[in-house]
């Protein structure tokens, strides 16, 4: 059997479909169909065949145009990967039936996804309902309903293949402080104070962060922490954070990394989106207001003055979170 899988957005999203895509492959290849912002991710993941890149223009923000001969373009790319199955795979927030729509022009003969919306003939396989639970388990649950279970002695939770290993000797702490939505992070001061804080402390702090978050990572870093800014790539910084104590970091793609790579994780979580879906799945302190005003907002930059949610966390309680998951 031929599965595809479908998650489009970025790479924390597709590390939350590991389980559901180790599921199908119990059943034979795993084909997954991801934008741009989740190839890394998904060229980690045990169980995907092959990749399939595609920029789908009513998930990736900013959204590009949607233009005939590209939506015609991957209709004929889907037909030719000629899937027996595919599991569409959403947020809460988002409609997997535009998808649907593109894969049943494709001649893709079962179409499962969760829909709130009458999908007509546009699914196979519905599931109605719209459950508070982590999106690991929401997609796992898609895959069930299209027949797929985790094999024996698969636990379930996110899993990466092996990262290499670090070449950083001695014990330490990642701080990630970078991520997309500036509102799902603390603000650079606060992170700069937390390195501080933490080397205080007696750990050894390392600053990870993207090729255009060098800036944000050096100053993070200042004099105390060690600055790697810029410096890895995904499947180098999956090693990076296998190789912490403990990993601090906002609500962002390296949260779940680090969740992958069975390291415990200190969440700056902002409540512009649901914790019970979206807070690291694994072991975890979460810090943050969840009851602030801009809760389930989903907010990219912050709408609340002063960014109180988070900006109110005091370093030391970061001191204190880390002690706790690294006990």
């Amino acid at each position: 059997m031929r599965t595809l899988v479908a998650r489009l957005d970025s790479d924390g999203d597709v590390l939350l479909a590991g389980p559901a895509v180790r599921a199908a492959a119990t059943a034979g290849e795993v084909v997954l169909l991801c934008g741009p912002n989740g190839v890394r991710a998904a060229e980690l993941l045990p169980g995907v065949s092959r990749i399939v890149e595609w920029e789908c223009p009513w998930i990736v923000n900013p959204a590009s145009d949607v233009r005939p001969v590209d939506i015609e373009a991957v209709i004929a790319l889907v037909h030719g990967i000629r899937a027996d199955v595919a599991l569409v795979l959403t947020s809460f927030h988002q409609s997997p039936l535009p998808t649907a729509l593109l894969l049943r022009l494709a001649g893709v003969p079962k179409i499962v996804a969760r829909s709130t919306d009458y999908p007509g003939s546009l699914l196979d396989v519905r599931l109605r309902d719209d459950p508070d639970i982590p999106e690991a388990e929401r997609a796992l649950q898609v895959a069930r309903a299209a027949g797929f279970e985790l094999p024996e002695g698969d636990d379930g939770r996110l899993a990466v293949t092996d990262p290499p290993e670090a070449d950083l000797s001695g014990p330490y702490v990642v701080v990630h402080p970078g991520a997309t939505a500036p509102a799902r992070t603390w603000s650079p001061d606060r992170w700069a104070k937390a390195v501080v804080a933490l080397t205080s402390a007696g750990h050894r702090v390392v600053v990870t962060g993207g090729p255009a978050e060098a800036e944000l990572t050096g100053h993070v870093a200042g004099a105390c922490g060690l600055d790697l800014g810029g410096r890895t790539g995904f499947r180098e910084l999956a090693g990076v954070l296998k190789g912490a104590a403990a990993v601090v970091v906002g609500n962002t793609g390296p949260a779940h990394l680090a969740v992958a790579v069975g390291t415990p994780v200190v969440s700056l979580f902002a409540p512009v989106v649901p914790a019970v879906r979206w807070a690291p799945y694994g072991r975890h302190v979460l810090l943050g207001d969840q009851n602030a005003p801009c809760r389930g907002s989903r907010a990219r930059e912050c709408p609340v003055p002063g960014h109180p949610c988070l900006d109110l966390v005091d370093p030391a309680a970061v001191v204190a979170a880390v002690a706790e998951v690294t006990a």
